[in-house]
């Protein structure tokens, strides 16, 4: 500081001295200088475009600190304090209405507007209508003068009093920007009410945006459960914690399923919502080296459902988003692989169609067309070319029908998002829940996961493997299940193709080759296969475990886990039913399929659901078994109404054996000689008409002609 001195006797001279207490001044003065910029940014903290669940936690942590901000200018509202508790209380409360909010925000607004008064208007406008007269013009500071009007002094004591409030206002520390904080926030409420209706409103004040997304390698904490991601969703973090070998994804939470009808029906939290979800795929093609829509380096996604509770087939998948037929071209021209750039095409169209209504059989009959034109047997023996003219058959079926799929992958790619939200409450989901007397209360989670290709060469593969028989006491880990080379997983769940046993063990039990197996082929994948289920079961105490797999090579750093889940339990009964022998018994066998679940079963042979209804009312008590070339999820109802199954494609990992399973059905699948027809089906020569007399044993997989006795037999169940 600075200081002229001036003494007698003593010359005028400039000296420098400190003073604590101007040292102090100065400090306030700059720090207080400092929080106003502060106080004055902190809105811009917080998205105030829309507001939602998650933005009221950022409103209140602002609050806070202008209430200390008042507290500090020496500023106490009773009013101020009830409203911001009741802001912080109703974050605490899962449903807390737009009304209410509204209520509080007014409150707040009328809170400052009683300290204003209380403070600053009550204490100065008498007094100021005394002053200013007295003044006069000539002595008021600069930025009053221009009011003064000597002809119309009521005017001029109003107008510089409101100047000289709205100044004193402005330097109270935050109360300003308090008052301009709060009336942002009510005009947003205000605006959301012109285009949202009450019901809306309430759901979007319980949305949290910011539990809408989770990657597999960096956790949200705040949905790490599994409601929030589903029962897949959960395992996959869990694997990719212990290391696993998962293809890099993100999920979708149960959050967005809940509060889905405000996320895509309101501009604003969609637009944030697609703004996530980019972010998310970023972070996957960072780690995969890929770029999604792109020709030259590819990304391809599947987009599939995962509820809490498991419902194996009855939600939407669509895989293989990301592509159109000018970039698998453009991808064909830089790269080669032709065969699988068009057999990826026509998967994704096929998997779309089918959710938007399309029947798979349509697409098997141009499969079966294609085969039968070309002299193969299976699919993988098409030339690429070949390849390429299927899917294009795909493509005009697809058009034909009206389906209007985009060519944008990012619309692909929300397109299979809304439709696996949607399926939730799709028929057979909706059966499915009824049935097995699940809550339709849980909504689905969506992996967004990048592909992996069981369908690259004959190097590769795709299936489901237990890590333990369904048939045994489970006291060991053994692996068992289908797989099949050369195909994606969706293959083998359908049981549209041939698969093969997972072990040697496994196909002695079956009566299959050893060569085909897994453990044969693939030994490498198996032996990873198998370390990973000991590693599951015996070193983590997992349940048994039904894993899900694609390997795109021979060697076990190809291998990726898609998924898994609990095994599901099957009753282990000792006394089973078994057939009688007899020569009648052996001169009836027809075929032989894989057991899937039950025993010994005599019946009449069904194949539609009228044929069921006329049955159960002539004969109420006689079991009925159900005939399917294969089924869909869609079959469920059906597969119900019956005690047993019996299919002529799938193995034990289709979804015929999966819902028979649940529904502790007698099941018999893959029973390759059989050809089932609209209202009959063959084998082996003989014809099976609806109401003729059929068994079959969901143990060892026979087919019977007529109907034979039964008797229950002790059975030890190996270990």
């Amino acid at each position: 500081y600075y200081k002229r001195h001036i003494a007698v006797d003593i010359p005028s001279v400039y000296g420098r001295y400190r003073e604590k207490k101007f040292d102090s001044l100065s400090l306030s003065f700059r720090l207080e200088n400092l929080a106003n910029i502060h106080l004055e940014m902190l809105p811009a903290t917080v998205n105030l475009s829309f507001i939602t669940k998650a933005t009221f936690y950022d409103i209140t942590r602002c609050l806070r600190l202008y209430r200390r901000a008042l507290q500090i200018e020496g500023i106490a509202s009773r009013k101020l304090d009830t409203y911001l508790a009741l802001l912080t209380s109703s974050l605490k409360i899962r449903r807390f209405s737009y009304t209410q909010y509204l209520d509080i925000f007014r409150g707040l607004s009328e809170g400052v507007k009683d300290v204003i008064y209380a403070y600053y208007t009550n204490i100065h406008q008498k007094n100021l209508s005394l002053i200013i007269p007295q003044i006069g013009g000539d002595n008021l500071v600069p930025r009053y003068k221009t009011l003064w009007n000597e002809s119309e002094m009521s005017n001029t004591v109003h107008s510089i009093s409101e100047g000289f409030l709205r100044d004193l206002i402005a330097s109270a520390f935050g109360l300003q920007h308090l008052d301009n904080f709060i009336l942002r926030i009510i005009q947003t409420l205000e605006s959301q009410r012109e285009v949202l209706d009450e019901r809306t409103l309430d759901l979007l004040m319980t949305y949290n945006p910011e539990n809408a997304i989770s990657l597999l390698d960096n956790v949200n904490p705040y949905t790490y459960d599994l409601i929030h991601l589903g029962n897949k969703g959960f395992n996959l973090i869990t694997l990719t914690e212990e290391n696993k070998q998962i293809p890099p994804a993100f999920v979708i939470t149960t959050e967005v399923f809940r509060c889905r009808e405000v996320i895509f029906g309101f501009s604003k939290a969609r637009q944030e919502f697609m703004q996530q979800i980019r972010k998310a795929l970023n972070h996957v093609e960072e780690q995969t080296g890929k770029v999604f829509g792109s020709s030259e380096k590819p990304l391809l996604l599947s987009v599939r459902s995962g509820s809490t509770l498991s419902m194996p087939g009855m939600m939407a998948t669509v895989h293989n988003v990301g592509q159109n037929e000018d970039l698998v071209k453009e991808f064909i021209n830089a790269h080669g692989n032709e065969y699988l750039a068009w057999d990826n095409y026509r998967r994704f169209l096929q998997s779309w169609a089918m959710i938007s209504g399309v029947e798979r059989e349509d697409f098997q009959e141009l499969m079966d067309e294609a085969k039968s034109r070309h002299g193969v047997a299976l699919k993988r023996q098409f030339t690429p070319q070949q390849m390429k003219e299927l899917a294009l058959n795909y493509q005009k079926l697809v058009r034909q029908r009206g389906l209007g799929i985009p060519d944008d992958p990012w619309l692909q790619l929300i397109g299979a998002i809304e439709m696996v939200l949607d399926s939730w409450d799709n028929q057979k989901s909706i059966d499915y829940r009824r049935i097995m007397d699940v809550s339709p209360s849980w909504g689905t989670a969506v992996i967004v996961q990048a592909m992996v290709f069981g369908n690259r060469s004959e190097g590769s593969g795709s299936g489901v493997v237990f890590t333990a028989h369904p048939y045994r006491k489970v006291q060991r880990v053994a692996l068992w299940g289908d797989y099949a080379y050369q195909d994606q997983g969706e293959d083998i769940v359908s049981g549209l193709v041939t698969s093969h046993p997972i072990s040697i063990e496994q196909s002695d039990i079956d009566g299959r080759s050893r060569d085909e197996t897994l453990e044969i082929r693939f030994p490498k994948i198996y032996q990873q296969l198998l370390s990973v289920s000991r590693e599951l079961v015996y070193d983590k105490r997992w349940s048994p475990q039904e894993i899900e797999f694609t390997f795109e090579g021979p060697d076990p750093e190809e291998l990726y886990i898609l998924q898994t889940r609990d095994m599901i339990t099957i009753k282990q009964k000792e006394l089973l039913n078994v057939f009688v022998e007899s020569p009648d018994l052996e001169r009836s066998f027809l075929a032989k399929g894989i057991g899937v679940s039950g025993s010994a079963l005599s019946g009449k042979a069904v194949f539609t659901s009228e044929d069921i209804t006329l049955l159960r009312a002539r004969e109420p008590e006689t079991p009925l078994i159900l005939f399917r070339q294969d089924t869909v999820p869609e079959d469920i109802t059906i597969i119900s109404l019956t005690d047993g199954l019996l299919t002529s494609r799938g193995g034990q990992t289709s979804h015929a054996s999966v819902v028979a399973v649940r529904l502790e059905k007698t099941c018999v699948v893959g029973c390759k000689q059989l050809r089932v027809h609209e209202r009959y089906a063959e084998v082996n020569g003989n014809r099976i008409e609806f109401g003729d007399d059929v068994a079959i044993d969901g143990r060892n997989g026979l087919l019977l002609m007529g109907s034979h006795p039964v008797k229950e037999e002790m059975h030890i169940l190996p270990i």
